[in-house]
C-alpha cells in the first residue's frame, strides 16, 4: 500500500482569496458613509501614513548611513580592509594642496577645489587626472 499525499495548495490560496474578496464586498456595503466619503477616507488616511513611514524611512537610512561609516573606519583602523577606504583629512586644506601641487605640478586650482562634504568629487579630479585607482588616491590624500 503507497501513501499517497495531495497538493491542496491552490484549494487553499483560492480560498484565501474568495474570503478576502468576501470581507472587502461585507466591508463596503456595511460603511457607515457613502462610497465617495470612504474612499476619500481611506485616500486621506493613506496620504498621511505614508508621509509618516516616508519620514521615518528617512531618518533611518541616515542612521543607518552614519552608522555604517563608522564600521568602515573601525575596519580600518583595525586594518581588516584597505586603507583607502573613506576620505579623512586632517589638517588645513590649503597646506595641504600646496603639498599636492608641489608633488604633482600638473595639478590646478580648479582641479583641488574641496568643499565640505564633496570629496568624492575631489578624488574623481584628482583620479582622471593623475590616472590613479580611488584607493590610491584616497590614500594618498589622507596620508598628508
Amino acid at each position: 500500500m503507497s501513501y499517497h499525499e495531495e497538493d491542496n495548495s491552490g484549494k487553499i490560496l483560492l480560498a484565501a482569496i474568495a474570503g478576502a474578496g468576501a470581507g472587502i464586498i461585507a466591508g463596503l456595503l456595511m460603511a457607515p458613509d457613502k462610497g465617495k466619503a470612504t474612499r476619500d477616507k481611506l485616500g486621506s488616511a493613506a496620504t498621511k501614513y505614508s508621509g509618516q513611514l516616508g519620514d521615518q524611512l528617512s531618518k533611518y537610512g541616515e542612521d543607518l548611513d552614519i552608522k555604517f561609516k563608522g564600521y568602515i573606519e573601525k575596519l580600518e583602523d583595525m586594518g581588516l580592509t584597505g586603507a583607502g577606504g573613506s576620505l579623512k583629512l586632517k589638517g588645513n586644506w590649503d597646506d595641504l594642496k600646496g603639498k599636492l601641487k608641489q608633488q604633482y605640478a600638473q595639478l590646478t586650482d580648479e582641479d583641488l577645489t574641496y568643499a565640505e562634504g564633496k570629496g568624492d568629487e575631489l578624488v574623481g579630479r584628482l583620479q582622471t587626472k593623475l590616472g590613479k585607482a580611488k584607493n590610491e588616491v584616497v590614500k594618498m590624500l589622507n596620508d598628508l
